[in-house]
């Protein structure tokens, strides 16, 4: 089990790269979270919701992802509430300490999933959630220590270097552990060192002179890594061409979800993406695009309340584009009810009426993996069937939107229209997350939206490059004879 001293200390990183390094010797091997809250996730081929990073751990794999690999999934949708997800489905939206309560019942689920994973795999690899030093959140733990004890693994303790102190934090985190969790801790890994590893060797022999327990690797930091982020944005961007042909911005909403939509267009060197932070007028750009969010109608009066809806007004003037996805493709609509207090209080909020478009929030989430034909084209004029651009992704909405006279943006295979494209060819919506990740549906996007951008690689493809680049590095630098002996599947 890979324990990290904070949040974004490498966990996901590190089980991902171990995965890549097992699957790339023939190991049958599976990630593994008990509990994770974020709100980046992925739909499975069952139909259930996970945590992002764990369906790109799986890819690590070699594997397709299931509900088992992240049998707890909390959304925030709230700063003290947050939808809980239990074996791929939503079961009710709790308040942290209603939770707090559950969590035995949670861990039943855990347990369960945890059990079927080693029983199809010879080896699994479980990635902790935050720090397992939080001391006012250790009864009734299921994400760190508490699930390490119930199931007996060793962990390995990872830690960032590049946020300062971290020999305050392996250290700090050792002691605030239990004697039993103590010796449960086998190691030491410390993530995104840079500079003369010589300079660091006096530190590590300190470390393992103080706890007893050996550094099992320094992984060097990795630039412009572009693996699928498990909550927070990232805003970094590899190098934008001086003629870049699209500026895209994407306001950052409260309660954001899903923004690894993006990634494709981070890394392409014509688009100049930018994310819009609370506070700060969208700047002038080719194409606007709303996101999802885990609270529609909050982000809606967020939005107005920073004036946004005024930014994008003003852009449609000038002859802009602006794309919304799945929350994002709800607000550009002209109302969003939620009767059963779905997602906050029982109410109406009117949309920003772009699109001939109503949308009820229901209790049940739909969950699917869509593919099929994109119906958006840069001059208006519907593509014949023999020009078609083939669209897929996945949706994960609580919504029921419906259209009324509007252009679809896509037909999918079971023949559901799908989204909906303004009369004037401005502005379109759908639910499709991911759809960027298809080269053809992105060329043919950005099209629309004002360039014609060249696309070397998929994202899919891209997230491969990045897996393998990563396992390199950690083939190099993590101590594998003794990770093989604890591993004991090699």
């Amino acid at each position: 089990m890979v324990q990290g001293t904070s949040s974004d200390a490498g966990k996901s990183m590190l089980v991902a790269a171990l995965c890549r390094c097992l699957y790339r010797r023939g190991v049958k091997v599976a990630p593994f979270k008990p509990q994770n809250m974020a709100l980046n996730s992925a739909v499975t081929g069952e139909g259930g919701e996970i945590g992002r990073a764990q369906a790109v751990q799986a890819q690590a794999a070699g594997i397709a992802p299931t509900v088992d690999m992240n049998p707890v999934l909390l959304k925030p949708s709230t700063d003290t509430g947050a939808q809980v997800i239990i074996h791929g489905k939503a079961i009710a939206n709790m308040q942290a300490g209603v939770y707090h309560n559950y969590k035995n019942v949670a861990m039943e689920a855990v347990l369960t999933s945890h059990a079927r994973l080693v029983r199809q795999y010879q080896c699994v690899i479980v990635e902790g959630a935050g720090s397992p030093a939080e001391v006012n959140l250790r009864e009734g733990d299921i994400a760190n220590m508490g699930f390490a004890e119930a199931v007996n693994c060793p962990v390995i303790l990872i830690a960032d270097i590049d946020r300062g102190g971290v020999f305050a934090q392996l250290v700090g985190t050792l002691a605030l552990l239990s004697d039993s969790e103590q010796k449960r801790v086998v190691g030491f890994v410390i993530n995104k060192f840079r500079g003369d590893i010589a300079l660091l060797k006096s530190g590590l022999e300190w470390l393992e002179k103080r706890t007893g327990k050996p550094v099992l690797g320094v992984l060097p930091y990795l630039p412009n890594l572009q693996l699928a982020a498990e909550d927070a944005v990232n805003a970094a961007q590899n190098h934008v061409a001086d003629d870049s042909r699209l500026t895209i911005a994407v306001p950052v909403f409260t309660r954001i979800s899903n923004h690894t939509d993006f990634d494709m267009l981070r890394v392409l060197p014509q688009v100049n993406l930018v994310y819009v932070p609370p506070h700060t007028s969208v700047p002038p750009c080719d194409l606007i695009i709303l996101p999802g969010s885990k609270n529609v109608r909050g982000d809606l009066a967020f939005t107005r309340e920073m004036g946004w809806h005024q930014d994008i007004a003003r852009h449609l003037r000038y002859g802009g584009k602006v794309l919304g996805i799945c929350g994002g493709y709800q607000m550009l609509g002209k109302l969003i009810s939620d009767p059963n207090g779905v997602e906050g209080p029982p109410g109406n909020t009117p949309g920003l009426g772009y699109l001939d478009t109503q949308t009820v929030l229901q209790r049940e989430k739909q969950l699917t993996l869509s593919r099929g034909q994109l119906c958006l084209c840069a001059n208006g004029i519907q593509p014949a069937v023999s020009e078609s651009v083939d669209v897929e992704g996945y949706q994960i909405h609580v919504g029921e939107t419906d259209v009324n006279e509007a252009t679809c943006f896509a037909i999918l295979s079971d023949g559901q229209r799908e989204g909906a494209i303004s009369s004037d060819n401005q502005i379109a919506g759908t639910y499709l997350h991911g759809l960027f990740d298809n080269t053809s549906a992105l060329k043919t996007i950005l099209a629309w939206a004002g360039a014609t951008v060249q696309v070397e690689q998929s994202y899919a493809e891209l997230q491969e490059r990045e897996l393998n680049r990563l396992a390199d590095m950690s083939e190099q630098h993590l101590d594998w004879e003794t990770i093989d002996s604890l591993i004991g599947c090699i």
